[in-house]
């Protein structure tokens, strides 16, 4: 039986770590490194409001949006604004990126339902745009291993089988 995925992108910090992270989560069944909501149809130019993100494309009969967040929370400081880790700027925002309403609505009634979503710092906002990242940055970690991240090694392999 065929399932149709759905795409959702988080903005965690430095995508390497995220993507990373995200693959290894059941019910996703790709991601891929890029930039999100940016103010021009490029990367080029010091990433003009870009979001470091991973497009991670999910089985929705498999994991929930819910746990999608869940999970991000686990590997992201939300009450950090442009910053997590030792990378700090606008293009290390947190966020989460939809096209689809449902989803922004959804993450936005996990954040609401935490109890303390006055001082969270993830934004929740419609996919304006995106741009995928160099070859160079897509699955960074597994090809590089000895690179760093900011998400300890314990959350990156917490649900690898």
């Amino acid at each position: 039986m065929e399932f149709e995925t759905e795409d959702i992108h988080f903005a965690g910090g430095c995508l390497w770590g995220v993507q990373a992270f995200m693959t290894t989560l059941m019910g996703v069944t790709f991601t891929e490194a890029g930039r999100v909501n940016g103010t021009s149809p490029s990367i080029d130019s010091d990433y003009d409001g870009y979001a470091e993100c991973v497009r991670t494309r999910f089985d929705p009969t498999v994991v929930s949006v819910e746990q999608l967040m869940v999970c991000f929370f686990e590997i992201i400081d939300p009450y950090s604004v442009n910053k997590q880790g030792p990378d700090a700027g606008e293009k290390y925002r947190t966020g989460v990126y939809s096209d689809r309403l449902t989803h922004l609505e959804r993450a936005q009634a996990f954040i609401a339902a935490r109890g303390d979503a006055d001082r969270i710092a993830v934004e929740v906002l419609p996919l304006t745009n995106y741009v995928r990242s160099a070859d160079a940055h897509q699955h960074r970690l597994a090809r590089f291993p000895e690179d760093s991240c900011h998400i300890p090694e314990e959350l990156l392999n917490k649900y690898r089988s």
